[in-house]
């Protein structure tokens, strides 16, 4: 028995999320499927870095699981690959230690979330991108995301349907937002992120780029520690897992 990670990419448009629900469709169901041809009908159980929402995207998603079959590593990913849909990629596969672990060993993770700022709608881009058509005042966008650099508590930026308990202390090292033509790209770092956390910045951030907030509101919302105060949850389809991050 020996232990692969993998780094698997995906579009999420068409799936409810990454992990596996009595009713829909999901990339753990289609992986493990895949797996299970595999091994000739013995389930192989998948453990992933976390897990990601409908219509999320990931670049770096890392999964580990357990096999007996003993083949190159170049040859798992080409296996593995061949029984996937085309919308989900094998991106790297290598032998790790037996006791690594996808969820308890990462130290941190990176999203990035991408918001199309121009009038018209892209329908080849609808899936990538949140359309925003209103003007923005990216510079007051840029200073809003200062304030949540460093350590806080984000009980205001997490969803109130999450399952944590207790604190929501994360700590982030970068949170910025850059213009690239008719793009807005932002970019997230941290060791760990809570329910709807960056689709909530997201939110909370264009909201002060259309002037419902000012910039330094964003630290007040921090000290609220209440959902209520902060902006909406941006739409899935332009929130990616861009990378996780082990020892």
């Amino acid at each position: 028995m020996e232990r692969l990670k993998c780094v698997i990419q995906y579009d999420g448009t068409n799936y409810s999320g990454f992990q596996i629900q009595p009713n829909g469709v999901t990339i753990q169901g289609k992986i493990e499927q895949a797996l299970t041809k595999m091994h000739k009908g013995e389930y192989i159980r998948v453990i992933p870095s976390g897990r990601t929402d409908k219509g999320v995207h990931a670049m770096g998603q890392v999964i580990h699981f357990d096999t007996t079959i003993q083949i190159e590593a170049f040859k798992w990913k080409r296996a593995l690959q061949t029984l996937l849909p085309a919308d989900i990629k094998v991106k790297s596969v290598e032998k790790a230690e037996k006791t690594f672990h996808a969820q308890h060993d990462t130290i941190g993770k990176e999203y990035r979330y991408f918001v199309l700022h121009q009038k018209e709608t892209d329908i080849f881009r609808r899936h990538y991108t949140y359309h925003v058509p209103f003007d923005l005042d990216v510079a007051a966008i840029q200073e809003a995301c200062t304030y949540v650099l460093g350590t806080h508590d984000f009980t205001s930026f997490c969803s109130m349907k999450t399952h944590i308990k207790g604190e929501k202390v994360r700590t982030i090292s970068e949170a910025s937002c850059i213009k690239e033509g008719n793009e807005l790209i932002f970019t997230f770092k941290g060791d760990g992120f809570l329910y709807n956390m960056v689709r909530i910045l997201v939110g909370t951030f264009l909201a002060v780029g259309k002037g419902y907030f000012q910039p330094e509101d964003v630290r007040e919302m921090l000290e609220a520690k209440d959902r209520t105060k902060s902006g909406m949850t941006a739409p899935a389809n332009g929130l990616f897992l861009w990378d996780v991050l082990y020892k």
